[in-house]
Formats: structure tokens, C-alpha cells, sequence
């Protein structure tokens, strides 16, 4: 448990890959994540439909290999056979399933970034692809363990939570339909504060604004509202049976990719992941909903 975990890392086509690098390979970072260090990375090829894919794998290619001196592999069956544990993190959602089921027969836990999928379909294979070789898997947006948000998520003196509202940035990516793209933070956060059990979507779109409304098995309601020009921070408000608590993303110096990345490392360390995969796939299934009510107007019932 003590010894530090040599990880590996697929696909590097997106920030994030230099963003867990500071944090999990330099020790006299503020914010060090303790207990591994990326070790070994397969680039992954670009999607050429995809400006910030094809665009940016060989800066952060090289950056990660040089700064971090992070070796390169030819494969992603490279890096899992020599690796402890394995982040997926190509920044196209569309090629995760195919990358995952070529690194699932090593059995080691996998962290897949945001969106684990952009479709049900795929989702629900790489679900059963972990379920057959018994893979620790979890996938999520670094948004859900923003410091504001588990605090407010800590409060103990005002009841149950019975509702809650978020609002975020949300352009959109053709290639990671509507929601999928910047879309699955905000939805990501009410999950968090929710849990599992949305039953019906609805959403009210224009060019620059949008409303997502999901209404809960139990009656609950959640809002998430995206925003496409003026404020492009993340917050929300999460509603108690005594009282309303506000999640103010930005007041905490504590990067995001911290706080995810410790529930990572315990994660690999355990193989036990902190959200359970049949909430990922309905946070999936949501996205498809939503993106569903946004082109026809219509309410959309879930349907797992």
C-alpha cells in the first residue's frame, strides 16, 4: 500500500495530461498528489475532425516526454502491461471504447476522463468489457470533487437535500454532441449533490443559453443551466429541507484536478471506485436525453 504505483497514461492530445503530470510528478508542487507517478504514455492517434485532438498531441507529446521524462510506448497494450494502474485521456470521447477494450484483459483499474462515452451504447460496453475482466473503473468530471461543492455537500444541520441548481460555461464540440463537450461539468456536479434516480429531461435552448431540467424518482427536481456568452464560471446552489447553500466553484485555491485526482490514487491503490459505474451510465443516458429535448423541444424519459 505504501509503494508508489508506476502509472500509465493514453492518449495525450488534451491539457489534462500535463495538468496530472504537475500534480502526480513533482513533488514540490503545493498541491502534490502522493502515492504514483506517471511513468509510462502511448500518444494515441490525433481525430482528424477534431481541432483540439490533431492540434495540440504533439505539443503535450513532447512536453510530457521531455519536462516529465515520461517514457513512450508504441501501444496501449504497452503501457497496462507494464503499468500498475492507467489513465485514459483522450480528449475524443468516440475513441474511449476501442482504447479501453484494448487495455481491459491486463485487469488493471482505469481512469477514463470525461465523457466516459458519447453514447449509451458504447458506455454500456465499456461497463461490460470492466465487468468481464473484473477492471476498476471510474470515469468523471473534476468539477463533481470541486472544494465548494464537497463542502457544501458536507453540511450537516440543514436536512436533506431536496433540489439544486448549477450553471457553467457551455460551448459546444460537433464531434462530442451537445451536452457531452462542456456540458457534462455542470451535469456532473448535480449528480454529486442528487444521486441516481433522474427519471425525465427537458431542456429550453436558444444560440446563447440553455436550461437542462431533470425531475427525480422521488420528486426532486435539478437545473443546470449553460451558459455560451457572459459568465463562463462554474457555481449552483444546492436546496435543503432547511435552507439554500451556494457552491461558489471559484473561491477555493484547491485546483479540481487535485481533490479528483487523491479519489483516483485511492482508487488504484483499492480498486474499490468512489462512483459507481451504474451512476456513469446514467449521467450518459441523461446527456442523451438532454440532447434529445434540446433538438426537438419535447420532454424525454430516461431509459437505462
Amino acid at each position: 500500500m505504501t509503494q508508489e504505483l508506476k502509472l500509465g497514461m493514453i492518449g495525450l492530445d488534451t491539457s489534462h495530461a500535463i495538468a496530472f503530470a504537475e500534480l502526480l510528478n513533482d513533488p514540490a508542487n503545493e498541491y502534490h498528489v502522493p502515492g504514483g507517478r506517471i511513468v509510462a504514455a502511448y500518444p494515441g492517434t490525433p481525430s482528424m475532425d477534431f481541432e483540439m485532438s490533431c492540434g495540440r498531441l504533439e505539443k503535450f507529446t513532447n512536453e510530457l516526454h521531455s519536462r516529465f521524462g515520461v517514457r513512450l510506448e508504441q501501444s496501449p497494450e504497452a503501457v497496462a502491461a507494464t503499468c500498475d494502474a492507467v489513465f485514459l485521456e483522450s480528449v475524443d470521447g468516440r475513441v474511449h471504447l476501442d482504447l479501453f477494450q484494448k487495455i481491459a484483459p491486463f485487469g488493471k483499474p482505469v481512469f477514463i476522463d470525461k465523457p466516459v462515452a458519447v453514447s449509451f451504447k458504447d458506455a454500456r460496453s465499456i461497463v461490460d468489457s470492466a465487468i468481464r475482466y473484473n477492471v476498476p473503473v471510474m470515469s468523471c468530471s473534476s468539477l463533481r470533487y470541486a472544494e465548494a461543492l464537497y463542502r457544501q455537500l458536507e453540511v450537516t444541520d440543514k436536512g436533506e437535500i431536496i433540489g439544486a441548481d448549477f450553471f457553467g460555461p457551455m460551448p459546444l464540440q460537433p464531434t462530442q454532441p451537445g451536452l457531452f463537450w462542456y456540458g457534462i461539468h455542470t451535469v456532473e456536479m448535480l449528480y454529486a449533490a442528487l444521486g441516481k434516480g433522474c427519471v425525465q429531461v427537458s431542456a429550453a435552448v436558444n444560440e446563447e443559453h440553455e436550461v437542462i431540467v431533470g425531475v427525480w424518482a422521488d420528486g426532486r427536481i435539478g437545473t443546470i443551466r449553460g451558459n455560451r456568452r457572459g459568465n463562463a464560471s462554474f457555481g449552483g446552489t444546492i436546496h435543503r429541507e432547511k435552507g439554500s447553500g451556494f457552491v461558489d466553484v471559484g473561491a477555493y485555491p484547491k485546483p479540481y484536478y487535485a481533490s479528483m485526482l487523491e479519489r483516483i490514487m485511492d482508487m488504484f491503490r483499492t480498486g474499490r471506485p468512489p462512483i459507481e459505474m451504474t451512476e456513469t451510465l446514467e449521467i450518459v443516458c441523461f446527456i442523451e436525453a438532454a440532447n434529445e429535448s434540446r433538438m426537438t423541444g419535447k420532454s424525454v424519459k430516461l431509459s437505462l
